[in-house]
């Protein structure tokens, strides 16, 4: 997103408003809750994208009242105003669009293993019904199934009741298997909707129309034109606070299966039949379902020691507040992946994800082969073309290319042809969550995960958490691109990552 838009308040969609729908949001007074789902509800508020009868009701075991919960989440919109290290920063809140989401907020005490919770809310809740569960995956089930007890998952007369669940989605097979099956015993498939705030943004659904609808990219997207994919997501901070969350979970069950994964179907998948959220999600749970099981030679799990962050010196993660002091729990992960289609035959997919790194970026590259056929074979300066597609923190594309330098001799020079997408289209204010809340009240799953293709996903890794349970990691320091064993990865097949930062 370009600074601009960052600060502007949304102008009205073009798009129609969602359905009249409540919102019920367990984890009312959450991180998750003030951080990205009130700001993403003021942009679609002023994007006029909400139903006139649309409300929220927050549930959480803090004891609060309609008014104390309003004035909280109004304090906190305040607050990011004047916050520019937060995802939600605008210049200002437009008291029209936050009135009519405070207007329509309401409060409930409740804990979430006590059915009384759920009699009540039955007694409250008519027409069409929304359940966002932020909050600690060990109540996912839990409240699903307090959900069901409830009837509040009966669906009929023309209303809708659906279930947004978080990650993680499970800590491994077995454990996202049993949570699949606790949802789909109180419901069908479709009332379930798993999300991944990584596919809101509007880079990673651009992906599509970037490789299927344009016939310059789309005959050359395969295994005999490209050598080799990067996906990188790489941060500056470091687990900072999130100590007691991060020891038991990791890189690994934090990002890939989810995030990164999410990128490589976008990036990798077969044409979908449609545009229809079926048709797509069929195509990438098939694309996960190629993956080969990742072997423990093809990974690099990786932990920042103490170093320097942007010009200011840092602690180690073993010094962090909640971490153990021989902790071998891994902030950085780089694999190799092979996926078993015609489509990728021989083609590496190198993923690498970290904490506490050089630049913050997530972006997907593509390497293009060397032309086969040539008469620069030996040309100064030859280098393979490479498309780099930005994603986070700026949004946009850009294309590496051999060109003749000016002079008498054949000499080759780099070229690099660029866009930003707030060049060329208005972007409007998101934290990630708008499209997907929209789509969920809607009914449009494609962003949302499916069942098979979470159970597809954490079958790649899980050869990975069996082999990391007590294997050592390799160090790097804060502030560095990943440990040295993370470029040897990439170095015994030819090839090397892009460095961090160099766009």
């Amino acid at each position: 997103m370009s600074t601009d838009a960052a600060h502007e308040t949304p102008p009205p969609s073009d798009s129609p408003a969602a359905p009249p729908c409540t919102l019920v949001i367990f984890g009312a007074s959450g991180d998750l809750t003030k951080r990205l789902l009130m700001p993403a509800l003021y942009n679609l508020s002023a994007g006029k994208l909400l139903s006139e009868d649309f409300a929220v009701i927050g549930v959480d075991h803090n004891d609060n009242t309609d008014e104390g919960w309003c004035k909280a989440l109004s304090e906190t919109m305040q607050s990011f105003t004047t916050d520019h290290t937060s995802e939600f920063h605008p210049d200002h809140i437009d008291a029209t669009a936050w009135g009519f989401v405070r207007d329509r907020l309401h409060f409930r005490h409740g804990d979430f293993s006590d059915s009384a919770t759920f009699r009540d809310l039955a007694g409250a809740l008519t027409g069409n019904v929304v359940f966002y569960l932020a909050v600690s995956a060990r109540f996912f089930g839990p409240i699903v199934e307090q959900l069901g007890a409830a009837g509040l998952l009966k669906q009929g007369d023309g209303a809708f009741r659906r279930v947004v669940v978080e990650k993680p989605f499970g800590s491994d097979l077995a454990s996202a298997k049993a949570l699949n099956a606790t949802l789909l015993a109180q419901g069908d498939e479709g009332q379930f909707f798993r999300i991944d705030h990584f596919l809101g943004k509007e880079t990673v659904q651009s992906i599509l129309a970037l490789r299927f609808a344009n016939g310059l990219l789309e005959p050359v997207w395969r295994a005999e034109h490209v050598a080799a994919i990067e996906i990188t997501a790489a941060e500056t901070i470091g687990v900072e606070e999130r100590g007691a969350f991060y020891e038991p979970t990791g890189a690994l069950r934090d990002m890939v299966p989810n995030h990164l994964f999410q990128l490589l179907c976008m990036v990798a998948m077969e044409a979908p039949d449609s545009l229809a959220a079926e048709a797509i999600r069929d195509a990438k749970s098939r694309l996960l379902e190629a993956i080969r099981p990742v072997a423990p030679g093809d990974a690099v799990r990786g932990q920042y020691t103490a170093g320097t962050e942007l010009g200011r010196a840092v602690i180690g993660y073993r010094a962090e507040p909640n971490v153990a002091e021989e902790s071998r729990t891994e902030t950085y992960v780089a694999l190799k992946l092979t996926i078993d289609t015609p489509r990728w035959a021989g083609v590496p997919f190198y993923l690498r994800t970290g904490k506490r790194m050089t630049d913050r970026a997530t972006e997907i590259a593509v390497h293009f082969r060397v032309p086969a056929h040539s008469p620069f074979p030996a040309a100064p300066g030859m280098m393979p073309d490479i498309l780099r597609l930005r994603i986070d923190p700026e949004q946009g594309m850009s294309l590496g290319l051999n060109a003749k330098r000016p002079g008498p001799e054949m000499r080759l020079g780099r070229v690099v042809a660029t866009f930003e997408y707030g060049d060329f289209f208005h972007e409007t204010p998101s934290v990630g969550y708008e499209t997907l809340l929209y789509d969920c009240m809607t009914g449009d799953a494609t962003l949302f995960q499916r069942a098979d293709g979470i159970e597809a996903g954490w079958a790649a890794v899980e050869p990975l958490l069996a082999a990391w349970r007590d294997a050592p990691v390799a160090f790097y320091a804060a502030g560095s691109d990943g440990p040295d064993e993370a470029a040897a990865l990439l170095a015994r097949d030819g090839h090397a990552w892009l460095p961090l930062g160099d766009a």
